[in-house]
This record gives structure tokens, sequence and C-alpha cells, in this order.
């Protein structure tokens, strides 16, 4: 039997671009990253974004690629700050139906006052408060995706009836900010709700990690404090009432691998992660094959469930590392060489979930059926 909260399946993802770093405008250049990392086998992709950030939106460049690809998790940042949730929901849903149930989103908050002023609405909140505002829309979004049962669509020609009403729910949320009632424009997703990925770089991420997220990423220099801050998520899942077997943790690292098949600096303990400033990222520097000892010794330790990798040239290092470190990890059999589903969900190895109303009407209609006579 496998320890409590152990890891078993290595679970892989990349990012499409490096934070700052110019981005590319043609669909055909976010199509062919997205194609590499498919033929890797990673799990999923990102995609960051911010407001005033130069270069196409995140969800619509890889809502673009959906079509081109097959298998691969599509994952785009999304800001929750100055965005209304219920137009949110509809997208990511949107992008998940285009893919065929590969769809997840990343929260994002907005911290500064020149993307404050493209809206003119409020000034910049406290990152707590950002951050609460975050979850109550992973709130309020997981409500709107269940507010359609899965067989309230039914067609009907002959009468002229799309949709069962009575399989069509309110979400009724409240939080400190908006106020959504419901119910979603967008049926419900392939997926149930599309998978939510957290970067938990913000402390104040971290409840919406433990209450909301199917994946945290957690930023560590070492396989030690990878593994406090796995558990510290997982146990405050669980206090949180969910099962922390549903929460994936990944360390995210950026990687740059322009020394080719250099061995990394042994002063780094076998190339990295290098440590650096307050707040600043892991890096790693060295090859390819270095890299896939770190991420195996990691993994076998109980540190993480997997790695999510920021290239530091996207161009580069992508290609370094899928036909590099994951072919190395593949020909060793600690990574699969296809995919053991259709979904995101089914990559993560997560149950899709019921609808919360579904399953309460359902409860009434039991609870009413055993109240009559026999």
């Amino acid at each position: 039997m496998p320890e409590p909260h152990k890891p078993t399946t290595l679970h892989l993802a990349a990012a499409l671009s490096a934070p700052g770093a110019p981005r590319p405008y043609t669909a055909a250049d976010w199509t062919r990253r997205v194609r590499l990392a498919e033929d890797g086998a990673l799990d999923f992709v990102t995609l960051t974004d911010a407001f005033g950030e130069r270069g196409p939106d995140a969800l619509q460049a890889l809502t673009v690629t959906a079509p081109a690809t097959a298998r691969v998790g599509l994952v785009p940042a999304v800001t929750t700050t100055h965005t209304e949730p219920f137009h949110l929901q509809a997208a990511v849903a949107t992008l998940d139906w285009v893919s065929g149930g590969r769809a997840g989103w990343l929260p994002a908050v907005s911290t500064t006052e020149a993307e404050a002023r493209l809206f003119g609405r409020r000034p910049v909140a406290p990152a707590a408060a950002l951050w609460h505002e975050a979850a109550e829309v992973a709130e309020a979004a997981g409500r709107l995706w269940d507010s359609w049962e899965d067989d309230a669509e039914i067609r009907d020609l002959a009468t002229g009836r799309f949709v069962d009403r009575d399989k069509l729910h309110y979400a009724d949320f409240t939080g400190r900010t908006f106020s959504v009632r419901g119910p979603s424009i967008v049926p419900r997703p392939p997926q149930g709700r599309p998978v939510v990925v957290a970067d938990t770089a913000s402390p104040h991420a971290r409840d919406l990690a433990a209450r909301h997220a199917d994946v945290a990423l957690i930023h560590a220099r070492g396989p030690a404090a990878a593994r406090a801050a796995r558990e510290e998520l997982l146990d405050r899942a669980g206090a949180a009432g969910r099962d922390p077997g549903t929460l994936r943790v990944l360390a995210a690292l950026t990687v740059d691998l322009g020394g080719g098949e250099y061995a990394a600096v042994p002063s780094h303990g076998g190339g990295g992660p290098r440590a650096g400033g307050a707040g600043s990222p892991a890096v790693y520097r060295g090859g390819p094959v270095d890299l896939a000892e770190l991420v195996t010794a990691w993994h076998d330790t109980g540190a993480v469930d997997g790695f999510h990798f920021v290239p530091a040239d996207p161009d580069r290092d992508l290609e370094r590392l899928i036909n590099g470190t994951v072919a190395l990890l593949q020909h060793r059999g600690r990574f699969r060489t296809f995919y053991p589903g259709a979904t995101l969900r089914d990559h993560l190895g997560l149950a899709r979930p019921a609808s919360r109303y579904a399953a309460a009407r359902g409860a009434d209609r039991s609870a009413t059926t055993q109240g009559e006579p026999a």
C-alpha cells in the first residue's frame, strides 16, 4: 500500500512562454509549441497573461490551438480582477468544449494601478483581498458549470424544446465584490468542471489552492522544502473538507538548458535549483540528462507529484526539454509515452465531478420517495 499523500504517477507540464519574454503573435507559433508539448505527452501547457501585456489574449490563443491538437491540456492564465465572473466561466467552458475536454484555467490577479486605470472601475486592492476575490470567482465558476445538469439538453425537434428547464439551476452566489445568479449560458463542460491550476507563489493564493485547485504549483529550491509545502497544502485541503488525493502538487521550475549536454554546476546540487533572491523563481541551469535525474530524485522521495517547467528561452528550451529530458524519462519508464485518456482530468488521474445540483435534486427525490406510504 502506498504511503498516505505519497506521489505515485509522475505528472509533467510546461509553460509556453517565460515571464517578461516577447510573445509570438501568430497562431502558427503557438500551435507549434503546443504540438511539441503534446509530442512529449505532457499533462498540460500554460500560457501566462496580464492586462496591459503585449501579445494575444492567453485564453483566445489557446482556443485557437485547440482544433490543431488532440490530447494535451490547455491552461491559460485568466485574471479575476476587473473581470466579470459570469463571462470568465463561459469563456473557459467554451475552451473545454472546443478542445474536447482539455481545458483548465490558472487564476491570476491584477496588482498595478496602471492596469486598474485601463478599466477605471476601482483602485488596486491589497493582495489578500485580490486573492480572496479570486477564490470567490473560482467558487462561482464551479457553481455555474454545475448549473446545467449533464442531461439538461434534450434537443427535441418535434416539440421545439432545446433544454429541460427543470435541469437548469441558479448559482445564487454572493461574494464581497460581486454576485452571480445564473444559470450559465453554456451547457455543462465535457469535464464537468475545467481543471483549476493555482500558482502559490503568493502566500495569499494558498487558500484558493487548498479549497478549489486541482493542481497547485509550488516554488521550492530543494526536495525537503517542496515536500513540506506539498504536505501543508494537502493538510489544508483536508481541513477544508476535501479529499487530499484530489490535489496534484507540481514544483514550478524555470529551466535554462542553454548549456546543451554539459553537466550542471556541481555546487548547486546537481544543477539546481539555484538559489536566488527573495521571491525569485527557482532556476535550473544545466543539461537535459541532469534535469531528468533531478525530476526522478524529487519524485522518488515524495517531494512532489511532478513539475511545471518554465523554459528560460521557450523556442530553445522547450525543444530540449521534450526531446532530451522527457524522452529520457520515457525511455527509463518513468513517464508515459502516450495519453491515458482524452481529457485533462484523465491525464491527471482525476474523476469527473458530478453536478452539485443534480446530486441535491436526486437526494430530494430519494427522500420524497422514502417518505411515501408503501
